[in-house]
């Protein structure tokens, strides 16, 4: 029979606090560069600021989204989807 051993949980919390603040500084960032995108497309069109933030809502959404996938698909201190990050 092969030895079976877990990590510890130190081990387990240093992971996921990795993790953690991995995905939420992509969340953050995507974010703002999604609403300062829209600000650059809503001002020329005499849009709404508030389309602009709606937008960054949106993409910091899929953001979210990806980091979980990327989490769920391999177990990594990375939100990345790239291999080795």
């Amino acid at each position: 029979m092969s030895d079976f051993s877990l990590p510890s949980a130190e081990t387990v919390i240093k992971t996921g606090k990795t993790y953690g603040r991995d995905l939420l500084e992509r969340v953050l960032s995507t974010f703002l560069q999604g609403t300062i995108g829209g600000i650059v497309i809503t001002q020329p069109l005499d849009g709404s600021m508030w389309y602009a933030a709606g937008a960054g809502g949106v993409a910091a959404v899929v953001s979210l989204g990806k980091g979980l996938v990327a989490r769920w698909r391999s177990v990594t201190n990375s939100a990345s989807l790239a291999k080795g990050v």
